[in-house]
């Protein structure tokens, strides 16, 4: 009997990001974002690299800070120290707020890393067509 070889998992898994297209209309969401742990320490650099260029450096992010686990004050992300914030709202529970001095305030609806793929699609896809 032989084993196969299971084929080496990705360095960096496929980003589940979804933004919405550009309007002259504020949207109260931005997009989404379906993280793949609670750990915001693995899960921000991934999503600020998968970001559009136009947001330019994101300096702050404010999260849920009984959703994450752990969130120090600040964290370095491709040598540029991004501020991080808490919050204990229920309001914010599900969403990620992301600021770039200068250019604009985005908010991210996060999906739970834990919703099934069949759950997490709609959802994405009401975020990034400003239907939630």
């Amino acid at each position: 009997m032989t084993t196969a070889l299971q084929p080496p998992l990705p360095s960096h898994p496929l980003l589940r990001l979804r933004l919405a297209s550009r309007s002259a209309m504020p949207r109260p969401i931005d997009g989404a974002w379906w993280p793949r742990s609670y750990d915001l320490l693995t899960e921000l650099p991934r999503v600020l690299a998968g970001l559009p260029q136009a947001w330019g450096h994101i300096a702050s992010a404010t999260v849920n800070g009984t959703t994450w686990s752990a969130v120090p004050g600040r964290m370095l992300v491709s040598n540029q120290a991004v501020r991080l914030h808490r919050t204990l709202g229920a309001s914010a529970a599900h969403t990620i707020v992301l600021l770039s001095p200068g250019r604009g305030r985005w908010d991210l609806l996060v999906v739970p890393p834990d919703t099934t793929a069949e759950a997490a699609e709609p959802l994405m896809a009401a975020a990034a067509s400003g239907r939630v």
